[in-house]
């Protein structure tokens, strides 16, 4: 079973920032695309960002779009979801994912991913 750990979720006030990390230790994300989820209670889970395999190329769904950025650190074998000006609607458990197959570039849509990290929780309240 492939593992995934993030980490860095907790809880902040409206306006802040909080950044997340991916990693394994079991294969290089590089070779894979990586994606980051979120899901409420109650909601189902949606794609905030994904990068790409090889030259890492990100996006974003509309709502985070200037807010979040996502990066891979091939050294470090990490992706980062950094998370500013956050709001209330942003809470939830966010997940790493990734992707295996030849296909190169990263969707939003959750049925594309293969393997996913136990999450980690983002409360943004004040």
């Amino acid at each position: 079973q492939v593992q995934l750990v993030e980490s860095g979720g907790g809880l902040v006030l409206p306006g802040g920032s909080l950044t997340l990390s991916c990693t394994t230790s079991e294969f290089t994300l590089e070779s894979y695309r990586i994606g980051w989820f979120r899901q409420a209670p109650g909601k189902e889970r949606e794609g905030v960002s994904c990068i790409s395999k090889g030259d890492g190329s990100a996006y974003y769904r509309q709502s985070v779009k200037g807010r979040f950025t996502t990066s891979r650190d091939d050294a470090r074998n990490t992706v980062t979801l950094q998370m500013n000006n956050l709001n209330p609607e942003d809470s939830g458990v966010y997940y790493c994912t990734i992707a295996r197959g030849l296909w190169r570039l990263c969707t939003l849509d959750k049925n594309d991913y293969d393997y996913w990290g136990p999450g980690t929780p983002v409360t943004v309240s004040s």
